[in-house]
């Protein structure tokens, strides 16, 4: 019998998410071009908007899928307990195990209904990767009407310097993540079929 392992709610909002945060970091990255905070460009074949007031359009309309998108997944994940049963506990243990298995080559990955340590670790990082993205965003958007959101981020400057880091690590999660999908590939099949 063929059980759902990914629910059809994970399955969209995955990849809705997916497209959202995509679009959002070459659009970003154009934007960043428009006023680079560090000593270098993005190449303009890696961007998306064309201009400067493009990629802010396609930004815009992009965070607010990712935002109300995101919403849904968090509330839906809390709502059906799939939060707690997928992503905890985390054992420190387990995580020293599954790394040692990892390095050797041999992380087993023939239960693909539960998550290992690692993987735990690896969506809770990237879920709070996209909340710190959020607000050190919407921080740099309206620093003046979203004052708190602003002092978090320790201001204007240092909220640019936070969200391009945490664009950073979102693209470095992404390409690890594809990686993944390449030497296990049956997850590939779980996240467009649910089973």
């Amino acid at each position: 019998m063929n059980v759902v392992i990914t629910p059809l709610f994970v399955r969209l909002t995955h990849w809705l998410n997916a497209i959202a945060v995509i679009v959002m970091i070459m659009s970003g990255l154009r934007i960043y071009n428009a006023s680079p905070i560090f000593d270098f460009l993005i190449p303009k074949e890696l961007t998306l908007g064309g201009w400067l007031g493009g990629a802010v359009l396609w930004h815009f309309a992009f965070m607010w899928l990712l935002l109300v998108n995101g919403l849904i997944y968090l509330i839906l994940n809390f709502a059906t307990g799939r939060a707690k049963k997928k992503f905890l506990p985390i054992s420190p243990k387990e995580l020293v195990r599954d790394v040692l298995d990892t390095l050797k080559g041999k992380l087993a990955h023939d239960d693909l209904s539960q998550y290992n340590t690692i993987q735990k670790l690896a969506y809770l990082s990237i879920i709070a990767d996209i909340i710190i993205l959020v607000i050190s965003g919407l921080a740099i958007w309206k620093p003046v009407q979203l004052p708190l959101f602003s002092e978090l981020m320790g201001g204007f400057e240092n909220a640019r310097i936070v969200h391009f880091l945490a664009m950073a690590y979102a693209v470095f999660f992404i390409m690890v993540h594809l990686v993944m999908v390449a030497v296990v590939p049956k997850t590939l099949r779980i996240m467009i079929r649910g089973k």
